[in-house]
């Protein structure tokens, strides 16, 4: 496929008007040098994903933090349940011990 002169003639006009050099260097620069380029934009749209992740990843959390909160306050033997296991308390007639299972690799 090989330009005519006639479209060569046209191409060459085009590339000389003013408002297509403006338009043209605008675009470039918007695309490429601005503040918000395009790879700014993807970024931010990353990050953007990725925070919205987390924070319904919180909110779930949020959630069963306050319903065991709830369950806690509201029931005496899961109290002392969860006292046992987590923070090893015992009463004091009570011993405790607590068997670790190695990691095999």
């Amino acid at each position: 496929m090989k330009i005519q002169p006639v479209q060569m003639r046209r191409l060459f006009d085009l590339i000389k008007n003013k408002f297509f050099l403006a338009t043209a260097a605008f675009i470039i620069w918007m695309i490429f040098f601005d503040k918000n380029d395009l790879f700014s934009q993807y970024e931010y749209h990353q990050q953007l994903s990725k925070l919205k992740q987390e924070q319904e990843f919180y909110k779930t959390q949020t959630a069963q933090v306050n319903k065991d909160l709830d369950e806690l306050t509201s029931d005496k033997a899961k109290l002392e349940k969860f006292a046992r296991e987590k923070y090893l308390m015992k009463k004091d007639n009570e011993d405790v011990f607590v068997i670790v299972h190695e990691k095999k690799e």
